[in-house]
């Protein structure tokens, strides 16, 4: 057997791989065949076809290049070719047009499977390591994850996480974009390399998973989370509904003496959370949208998502919001784009609404 890693020492490696890491053994096989078969043909350019013989049983593998069994006068290429007459000599049964397997030497084989072979194993692990990391954060997209801070970089501002201990542990990445303006987050241990994965807080996602956790009615499935519209660091509206008419979504979000979404709130340093009645009925779902405003009317428009709403005159600023916030969550909330005007507006276009550009 040749120096460097045997033939018996790859399946070896290729049944822990499988054992292991979930990744089976014909699979690598296929690649370790495919790089040695490479790798021959890098160092003999002439040669056209080679073979890998496994042996499973007897834990061996052989290489062979085949080559054509030709006549004496058609014998032109060495490489591809074998004249009938030699063919003969290793066995009598062959004919011209068959095609003869003549081994590779034993040890320019071993040299060439040695260092292939290990490079796709180490190759293998590489690849297993990685896709189980992305398929296991790639399976808790929308979901909580905590982590300590390892380093903040001062020109982005990114922050990188360990998520998980030990050698379970890997590094998650908070862009600047996806973190709350004012949150102060200070560094813990560093870390170790690995797969990079993407988290944010300020994602909607991560609003409706703390309701998961604070209330049993979202978990179960009692009350379900329709929409949600956030403006992070700031507010948050989220629409919720039962098909259970005497459960009280609201009131299950809230909790006794509106503990739950205290505690939600608290976790968002103080972001403002309102929940609204989701209704199938647009007007009726848009006019609670609006809360904390009082709505007289809501005319929808006769096409496309708009509608105009009435407010009471001395609501008029509490319905847009500071810096038109409530109206614009309420908008992102429905869907519906949203003219909001006091009941003393006496327009010209009272008989129909004007998509003109109200409020996004």
């Amino acid at each position: 057997e040749p120096a460097g890693m045997n033939i018996p020492e790859i399946f070896a490696a290729l049944a822990m791989l499988e054992k292991e890491r979930g990744i089976p053994q014909t699979f690598m096989m296929d690649k370790i065949i495919q790089a040695v078969t490479t790798a021959y043909k890098r160092d003999h350019k002439d040669v056209e076809n080679v073979i890998v013989d496994v042996d499973e049983e007897h834990q061996r593998l052989k290489m062979y290049v085949q080559k054509n069994v030709v006549a004496e006068e058609d014998y032109v290429d060495p490489f591809n070719e074998i004249p009938v007459e030699e063919a003969k000599t290793i066995s009598a049964r062959y004919e011209i047009g068959d095609v003869v397997n003549i081994p590779v030497d034993n040890t320019e084989f071993g040299r060439i499977a040695a260092g292939n072979g290990k490079q796709v194993i180490i190759q293998g692990l590489r690849e297993a390591e990685r896709g189980m990391v992305y398929d296991e954060f790639n399976s808790k997209q929308h979901e909580i994850l905590t982590g300590v801070v390892t380093r903040i970089d001062p020109r982005t501002n990114a922050v990188s996480l360990r998520i998980g201990t030990g050698t379970e542990s890997t590094e998650a990445l908070l862009l600047s974009g996806e973190q709350v303006p004012g949150e102060e987050l200070v560094e813990g241990r560093r870390s170790t390399r690995g797969p990079q994965i993407l988290i944010s807080r300020t994602h909607p996602g991560l609003v409706k998973r703390l309701f998961e956790l604070e209330v049993p009615e979202i978990y179960d499935g009692t009350v379900e989370v329709k929409s949600i519209a956030r403006e992070a660091g700031s507010r948050t509206k989220m629409a919720v509904w039962s098909a259970d008419e005497n459960v009280d979504p609201i009131g299950a979000c809230v909790g006794p003496k509106g503990q739950r979404v205290a505690a939600i709130v608290d976790e968002l340093r103080g972001e403002k959370i309102d929940i609204i009645k989701w209704s199938e009925d647009p007007a009726q779902f848009i006019a609670a949208a609006l809360a904390p405003s009082d709505v007289v009317d809501v005319m929808m428009a006769e096409e496309g998502k708009a509608c105009r709403v009435i407010v009471p005159d001395d609501q008029l600023s509490l319905a847009i919001g500071k810096e038109g916030q409530n109206a614009r969550l309420a908008a992102r909330l429905t869907g519906y784009k949203i003219d909001i005007k006091p009941e003393s507006y006496q327009g010209e276009d009272d008989e129909e609404i004007v998509d003109e550009d109200p409020v996004q």
